[in-house]
């Protein structure tokens, strides 16, 4: 059996005697005070903790703590990114979201009703007879389901994989529903999967309505289920225009499964509770912003 030389055994050391480190001051300080080595199980240890306390941690500051080349400090990184410990961003890594356990439909038309009642009836005023759309899931096209069976536009075509809307729109007069089969998602009714994708993949429409759980003006839209955020990616591409309807309550989060960036949305309607930092940078992209 091979033996541990001196020097393998100087880089252990128990992690419960680390100075608390709490700002980057802080760690520059801890960094020049040792004087010996972590093994790399050791530094991710300490990385994590650093990202408990302070929500992010750079490359750089990895390699200063550390006193490790970047090339090791991206290692670091992308070790535990690949273990769910970080999420890697440029230059560096953040802490992972907590999970958020998902509310069902019906109890999530309640929250922020007004608001999304607001931004339904501006985005029904988008629509236009004798166009084809596609509808998402979520609360507030549900709201824009309801509203279209009070008043549908002439000839109007929907297409939608969620199983609510199809309900409120499957026996409305001078209208053709088709709706994209495929696993139910029990939750929210979405029917999700490879043949609902390929489907969706086949059809072309002028306008697609987004629902997200998050919007930032950084990474664009995210959601709970990579199975719908790459369904999502198919509906995008089918339509001509992409109009995203979230209350001020998505802006600026961000959860598990991206859907797009910025550049791939023409508009966003929301409450006029958004942030205005986040509706500014988005128009700065380009995207027209209404405020109901």
């Amino acid at each position: 059996m091979p033996t541990r030389s001196s020097a393998d055994l100087v880089c252990f050391r128990p992690v419960s005697k680390r100075p608390e480190v709490s700002d980057r001051a802080n760690r520059s300080t801890l960094s020049k005070a040792r004087p010996d080595r972590l093994s790399a199980e050791e530094r991710r240890r300490e990385i994590q903790q650093v990202l408990i306390q302070n929500g992010r941690i750079t490359v750089e500051e990895v390699g200063n703590l550390f006193d490790v080349s970047l090339v090791t400090a991206r290692g670091d990184l992308d070790a535990l990114s690949a273990t769910g410990a970080l999420i890697r961003s440029h230059g560096g890594g953040i802490r992972p979201l907590a999970p958020k356990p998902e509310v069902a439909l019906h109890l999530r038309r309640r929250i922020h009703r007004e608001e999304k009642l607001r931004i339904a009836r501006a985005a029904r005023k988008l629509i236009r007879p004798w166009q084809t759309i596609v509808l998402g899931s979520g609360s507030t096209l549900a709201e824009l389901a309801a509203l279209l069976r009070e008043d549908c536009p002439p000839q109007l075509t929907v297409i939608t994989y969620a199983l609510p809307i199809a309900c409120i729109l499957s026996d409305v007069a001078n209208l053709s529903l088709i709706v994209a089969g495929g696993i139910v998602r029990s939750v929210s009714g979405a029917l999700l999967g490879p043949h609902t994708e390929q489907m969706m993949a086949s059809l072309h429409a002028e306008h697609c309505f987004l629902g997200t759980v998050g919007l930032n003006s950084s990474v664009g839209l995210t959601t709970l289920d990579i199975m719908e955020a790459q369904l999502n990616q198919h509906m995008i591409r089918s339509a001509k225009e992409v109009t995203v309807l979230a209350d001020s309550s998505k802006f600026q989060a961000r959860s598990l499964a991206p859907i797009a960036g910025v550049d791939s949305i023409q508009r966003v309607i929301t409450n006029s509770g958004a942030p205005p930092d986040e509706v500014a940078k988005f128009r700065e992209r380009g995207v027209e912003v209404q405020l109901v």
